[in-house]
Order: C-alpha cells, then structure tokens, then sequence
C-alpha cells in the first residue's frame, strides 16, 4: 500500500500538468492556480526547537513549471526555507506564543510577482498525571479450549490455536521489564498453575529478553530489542500443575520486532568515478551509485532517494547532471561538456531513507567523480603556414624540415596523434613525413634521391590529420594545411661512363699500339666546370693503356682469346674517371672485349699416352684432337701418319672414323712390348688451316684372352710418367744431402776431439779429476775472497775494489790501470793454441804485469791451514817427507797423485 502510495503521488502531479497541457490546447480555462494552495500551514512541535530542526514543508503550485520562485521567511533569524519548500529552524530556541506565527514569502525571480502564506506553530499536549497513572491495558491470551458431547453430555476437548503475533517496536526506552502480554488458563480457577516460555530469546540464546511470571502468567521483555539483529522470536509457553504435569496444550507465540527507523543508509563506496565523453547529449548515462540502508526495505524506514546536492565546477551549467531519485542513476541534462575546458565534476550526492522524507528521513553523502573524456574535437593546426628546409642532392634518410602542430586534445591519444600526408608538390614520391610519436612533429624526410640539374626546388603541400577522425560536425580548418618550402643544394657528384660496361668486338692477335676505342665520362655536374682525367683500375692481362686526357684506349700487348684471363671470349677491363672537383669525385667504367677468333692454334693429339696388345687383334687405339681455338678454326680434323721415319708407316695404320676421331692400330701381326712414340699430323679446318705433329706414348704389351696386358710389372718399369721419374730424383737429392751434412758433422766432430787432445796426454788425462780455475783462490781463513771468482773469474768487473780495511800486505797497490785486451773467457778447444798466444801477448803488453826473472806473488791461503802451504809441491824430494798413502782412499779420481807422490821411489 505505501508503494502504491508512493506512486499515485508521482502520478498526480504528472496528470495534473496533462490535464493542463489539454485545456490550455483547447482553449478553455486552466484549472490550475499559481501561489500556496492552502492559506495557513500547521505544525506540531515540541517546546524545544533546534538548529536546523526541519518544521513542515510548504508547497507552491507552479503551473507551467517554468517560474524560478524564491522563498523568504518573516522571520529570517529564526525560520529559513529551502528551494524544495522546507522549512528549518535557522537556532535553537524555546517555542512561545511569540514564534507562534510568521508568513512565508514566495517571489518570481523574473516577474517578480510575489505570494505569501501563514505558518502556525503549536505545542505538544502535555500528559496529565492521571493518564500517567492509568496502567496500559495488556492484552490476556486465554490457553483455548473445545467443547463435544460424549455420552449424552458435553465434554471439553483440547485443541491447538493460532494465537496473532504480538508486534513489539524495536529500541523501546522502556521502563523494563515491560508487560507484554498475560497467559492464562480457566483451570487456574480449581488448580493452582504454573506458567513459563521457551524458544530463543527466553530459555535458548539470546537468553533472558523474554521472562514470565510463572504465578500469573505475565510475559515481559526485559531490554530493548533489535530488528537489524532479530526481526522475529518464536516462543511456546506452557501451563503445568504445582506437580510438573501438563495440565495445557502449548501455544505458539510469535513477537514481531516493529522496524524503526535508526540506520542511515550507507552508500556501498564513499568515492564513486565515472566518465563521460565530453559533448554527450543530455541523457547520456554516466554512472550509478548505490546506497543500503539495514532498516526494513519494505518499509519506509529502508526506502531511499537520491539527490545530487552540489556540483563542482558550476560550469557551464549548475546543473549539468541529474540523477533518478529512485535508481541512482546519474545523467546529464545539459549540453557543453568540453574536456578542454572542464576535464572533471565532482558531485555530492545525498541518499535520505523514508522515501527522501527530509523531516523524517535519515540521510548520508557520498562523492562522484565524473571524468570527462576527450574526443576528437579539437584539429590540429599547424604553428607556421610555411616551413622552409634544405637538402644536398643525391642523399636519401635525411630529415628536411621539423612540421610543428598544436591539438588541444587529450596527448598521447588517437584523437591527439597527428598523421601528416602530403597532398601536393610531389609527384615522383620524393618525400615522406613520419611522426615524431612524443613531440607531435612531422619531420619531413627524402626517401628518393634528388638530382639538383632536374630539380632546384620543391614545393610541398601537407595536411595534418588526426588517427581517428574528427568528431561529427567538426571541420578541419585551413590551419590544418602548411607549405613546406626544400632548397635542393648542388653538390660534386661522380662522373659516370656511358654505357657502361662498353662492349666493342675485335678480333684477337691485334699488335700493339693498335687503338681500340675511347671510352669516355660524363659529369653530372652541369654547372661546375670540371675536368675528367682518366686513369686504368683493372687490366688482367696487362693489355691495354688509356689516354687519361681524351679516354683513348690502345693495345700494350697481343690479344690472345686464349689466354686464362678471357672469360666465354670477353675480356673485362675497369677504368676510372676523376674530377678536381671540391671533394674530388670518381667513377669507374668497364670495358668488356669481345674477342673474335682466329686460327692461331694448332690441334694436339688427345689423349697423350695409350696401350695395346702386341698383335693386331683385338686392338685398336682411339684418338682425336684438342685445339684451342673454336668453330670455325677447329673441327673436323684430318689425321694422318708422317713419312718419316719409316717405321711409322711399317708398324702403324691410322683410320678416320669422323671428323673428330680416328683410330690407331697396328699393322704388324706382332710388335714387341715397350714404349713406343707415334707421331701424328692433325690438321684443323682453318683458313688457312693449321697443322701439327703431336706425338702418341703407345705402350705395348703382352695381353691375355681378354686383350688385357699381362706384363704388368715390365710394363710399369719401362713407362714411368713424368711425375714419377721426377719424384724419384727429389727422394735422391734429399738422401744425398742427409748423407752430405752427416760426413760433414762427422769431420767437425773428429776435429774438436783432437783439438782437445793438443796438449794433454792420453794417460795424463785427468779432465774429469781437476777444475779448472783462472786464479788461485785462499784458505779457509780468508774468510773475504769473492768465491764467484773461482767460477766465472772474467765475469768481475776491472775496477771492483776490496775495502781498505781488509786488504792484506802482499797484493798489488792499486792505481790507475790502462786497458789491455780482454782474453776469452771460454775459448773453443779447438783454438787452445791461439788462445794461449793471446795470452802471452796480453801478458807481453799488460805494464801492470811483474818482469819474467821476478818474483811471483799469490793469493795468501792465510795460517794454520789444515792444506798446508803450495811450495810443498815445488819438488818431488819433499814429497817423501809427507805419507799420501790416504789418497788411495779417496777414490779413483785421486789414483794418479797416489801414484805419483805416494808410490815411493817409483
């Protein structure tokens, strides 16, 4: 009923402005009038009024639905009333007889026409204290009962009732525990009973919020209740005797929680986004927001409006959106969205339960977002109307021009992305423009060479267009269209042949000196002056010479047509052209020869070498002729034997099979095996022809049944080819030379020996004995000798010098010394006599050195050496004073000095 409610008053206002519509279409008289419909409004208030408090609602009747009125209070600094007509409380203040009454003022903002209304304010009646003492009546459930006649009489049966819910209201403020109802029996009247409930909420959780006196049946709620947390409680009370028996039937009670109205709704997100393409139509759907409130939904309490309270920014219009009260869909209700401008609407948007009720009604706010999107609307315009740039000639990849644009739509999206496209000034496709994807630019690029003497300028027409196309209705303006403005600049190019290659016919065997052709260059370079010179680059066969002034081209050397360098008869030749231009250029040119052939080639015998049997049959050799030459200075050939010598002719016969081949056979019944040389003459068909004598290797040897040779061995030996006999002598010469270079080690070897043994004798060699020192060294008390010099003595430097301190009295003072010839440190063997002859002279010319007849000093070996002194050696009489017997013991290195000084008299 409240929906249908709710409709009708959404429906009335709808019919009465068609009813209007009809009249006023028919001419008769509107029965609608503008102004308050009622002369006074009434409102029921409590003494206490608050700040913001809403009042009552005064409602103005507006016909044609186009006046825009404007509300006043009589009394501004207590009552102020909103667009919508509500009425608020501007403070809080007492209700008295002076606040009783006050006017409401409605003017048209532009007719300024203006009606008024009165408004009364009354007070609550205050509850008497009798009607405070009066209990409430409370409502008895009577345990039911049936009556049926049994035997004659009547007699009570017992019977289940449907006993109607009890609706209880939620968030009651009591006094608790607060009476309910009371359930009796008609048996309490001859029984004494006892009452009680159970179900949730009374003996099964939520425990305790129901009890019942069990005396007098009093069912009582003991807090207040919930409907968000229990909308319904099922409770059963029962009745029993003072003895526990069950004197009723249980009853089924049921407590519905009334809904009231405390929860606000909630909106499911505090911050809704949602967008909108800029230039949308009014009712373009944007987005939908949504509320809940926990209050009962089919109730009032839980039935939400929406409005949108405010809009930021309030351009174009205040009121750019609008949203169904009912559905929360939001909409726009006006043109002129342009991203552009406005790229983003914040709306507040309220949701107030009991159907939008301000008075009543519970209300809360959320927030949405509404982006405008860009579409293309906006062209892009170029910054210049002509843009200017230059290129040298004959370069492609280069970038010519920068084309600049603006496009107030949104960066970096199809709408905004330009695409450039040259509508004119070039016909060939010289030109591209690509897009530089984070500038916007055009930049214009050669992607074909320009030749400066064709072209000296280009004159480019460019559009500039968006990826997407423009939004309907929107045209491109003549700032979409530039001109682009290339200066082609002359730069020195390579000179270049023509044609090239260059093929000239000739035929070969032209002598040098000879003039073949000239073969010359062009310069592209029409307006520069410049000269050629020309120069060879390739000349295989060194054949020809070309004149760097004129490009005259004249033979060095024979054309050969044969020759390896001469390729299917052409022969290839690459010659350079070079300008003084600034950088000097160059181009390259080949000229091809054709060579014609002449007979200039004799035919040879093919193959060179064959066997046979040494009878006639079955044999038979198989010739013919390879000649250089071509068609038609070779085949057909004619063979033929010579007449000289004779035996050619005796041994031999050759037959002509066609024109290429012929056939070699013996014209003996029997030719013993061997190698034999058969001289043949091949005449080509020339003019004039061309003959020679080619000579055929025939082996002949034994054969078998079969006509295979059977002498292979003697055969093999007697016919060596060229290679083998050549192979054979490299492995002499080499074998030679190892044999020449061992005789030679040899010798030298021999040679050391003995140079070794010049001045030993065999038995006194005690090489492997005695080391050989340079200098005698000191004893073990002299503790400062350098002992490297006992190794290496010509490796100290001349002028190393002992301390001073450490210098003993019978060495040589030192002084200056000249410089004399520095003997060999290790003298070959083989030189021991010229190295003691150097040392004699050195010995000779060194004036540092002691005369011969004086005496000599050495190195003291220093006192109380184990060693003894070295004069004990001056003669083989003092020997015998001193036993060496020991050096018997030292081994055989030390046999001969036994021998020699401890062997007694012998």
């Amino acid at each position: 009923m409240c929906r249908i409610a709710g409709a009708l008053r959404t429906l009335l206002p709808l019919l009465a402005a068609l009813l209007q519509a009809s009249v006023e279409a028919s001419g008769e008289i509107s029965l609608c009038k503008t102004g308050f419909p009622e002369d006074v409004y009434s409102a029921v208030l409590s003494k206490e009024v608050h700040e913001g408090q809403p009042l009552l609602n005064v409602k103005f009747s507006n016909c044609n639905g186009k006046r825009k009125v404007q509300y006043e209070s009589s009394e501004p600094a207590d009552f102020k009333v909103d667009e919508d007509g509500m009425v608020y409380a501007v403070r809080s203040f007492p209700l008295s007889s002076e606040h009783a009454k006050f006017l409401i003022y409605a003017q048209d903002k532009e007719t300024q026409e203006k009606w008024q209304v009165a408004v009364k304010l009354s007070l609550k009646p205050a509850l008497t204290e009798e009607s405070m003492k009066e209990p409430p009546e409370v409502e008895e459930i009577v345990f039911p009962r049936q009556f049926s006649k049994h035997s004659g009489h009547l007699q009570r049966q017992k019977r289940d009732w449907v006993i109607p819910p009890i609706n209880l209201p939620e968030n009651s403020r009591g006094p608790f525990p607060q009476e309910l109802v009371r359930i009796r029996s008609d048996r309490d009247k001859n029984l004494s009973l006892r009452y009680s409930v159970t179900g949730p909420g009374a003996d099964q959780p939520p425990t305790g919020i129901f009890i019942i006196n069990p005396i007098s049946g009093q069912l009582s709620v003991t807090k207040p209740l919930d409907r968000e947390q229990i909308a319904r409680f099922h409770l059963r009370a029962h009745a029993v005797d003072i003895n526990g028996n069950q004197v009723e039937n249980p009853i089924d009670i049921v407590i519905n929680v009334i809904d009231m109205n405390d929860n606000r709704p909630e909106f499911l997100h505090q911050v809704w986004n949602g967008t909108v393409p800029e230039g949308s139509k009014p009712g373009t759907y944007v987005m939908t927001v949504t509320a809940i409130d926990a209050d009962d939904p089919n109730a009032l309490n839980g039935m939400l409006r929406y409005r949108i309270l405010s809009q930021a920014p309030s351009t174009p219009s205040p009121n750019m959106f609008t949203i169904n009260n009912e559905t929360g869909d939001i909409i726009t209700v006006a043109a002129g969205l342009d991203r552009e401008k406005v790229q983003q609407y914040t709306l507040i948007i309220q949701a107030t339960d009991m159907e939008g009720n301000p008075t009543y009604g519970l209300s809360n706010t959320a927030t949405a977002i509404i982006t405008v999107t860009d579409v293309n609307d906006n062209p892009p315009e170029f910054t210049a109307m002509t843009f200017y740039g230059e290129v040298p000639e004959n370069r492609v990849d280069v970038i010519v021009a920068n084309l600049t644009v603006t496009d107030k739509d949104q960066p970096h999206t199809p709408a905004w992305n330009a695409v450039y496209r040259i509508s004119g000034g070039d016909p060939t496709g010289r030109f591209a423009i690509q897009t530089d994807p984070n500038s916007n630019d055009g930049l214009v690029t050669v992607v074909k060479p320009i030749d400066f003497e064709t072209n000296r300028m280009f004159v480019l027409t460019v559009a500039a267009e968006n990826q997407v196309p423009l939004a309907k209705g929107i045209q491109h303006p003549p700032q979409s269209t530039a001109t682009v403005s290339v200066t082609v600049i002359d730069v020195n190019e390579n000179p270049y042949f023509a044609p090239n290659p260059k093929i000239i016919r000739q035929e070969e065997g032209l002598h040098a000196g000879t003039m073949l052709t000239t073969f010359t260059a062009q310069d592209p370079d029409r307006y520069m002056q410049q000269n050629i010179r020309y120069t060879k680059l390739s000349d295989p066969a060194n054949w020809l010479k070309i004149d760097p002034v004129n490009g005259q081209i004249t033979t060095i050397a024979v054309l050969d047509r044969e020759s390896p360098n001469v390729k299917n008869n052409i022969y290839n030749a690459t010659f350079l052209a070079s300008d003084n231009g600034i950088p000097p250029m160059s181009g390259t040119g080949t000229l091809q020869i054709y060579l014609l052939d002449i007979n200039d080639n004799a035919p040879q015998v093919l193959p060179q070498e064959a066997e046979t049997c040494e009878t006639p049959d079955p044999n038979s050799i198989n010739i013919t002729a390879l000649d250089y030459d071509i068609d038609p200075n070779a085949g057909p050939f004619a063979f033929d034997l010579p007449l000289s010598p004779v035996t050619i002719k005796r041994n031999w016969t050759i037959t002509r099979l066609n024109g290429d081949f012929a056939q070699l056979n013996l014209k003996i019944k029997f030719l013993e095996a061997g190698i034999y040389e058969v001289p043949i003459i091949i005449t080509d068909s020339g003019n004039p022809p061309k003959s020679n004598i080619s000579i055929l290797r025939v082996k002949v040897c034994q054969c078998d049944s079969n006509g295979d040779c059977t002498d292979v061995d003697r055969i093999v030996g007697a016919g060596l080819g060229t290679g083998a006999i050549i192979a054979i002598l490299l492995c002499i010469i080499i074998l030679l030379i190892l044999v020449l270079m061992f005789v030679v080690w040899m010798k030298r070897r021999d040679k050391e020996r003995q140079a070794k043994q010049l001045l030993i004798d065999p038995e006194d060699d005690v090489r492997d004995n005695i080391l050989k020192y340079d200098e005698e060294g000191g004893g073990e008390e002299d503790q400062d000798y350098d002992l490297s010099q006992l190794q290496q003595p010509d490796t100290v430097e001349p002028d190393a010098i002992k301390p001073v301190g450490i210098r003993r009295m019978d060495e040589r003072p030192i002084h200056a010394e000249p410089q004399y010839p520095v003997r060999s440190a290790a003298p070959h063997p083989g030189d021991i006599g010229d190295f003691i002859n150097e040392g004699l002279k050195a010995a000779d010319n060194d004036p540092t050195a002691p005369p011969y007849d004086s005496l000599l000093v050495f190195d003291y070996e220093g006192s109380g050496s184990t060693a003894g002194s070295l004069s004990s050696l001056n003669s083989s009489s003092s020997g015998g004073e001193q036993d060496y017997d020991y050096l018997n013991d030292w081994g055989p290195r030390f046999k001969k000095l036994a021998d020699m000084y401890g062997g007694g008299d012998d």
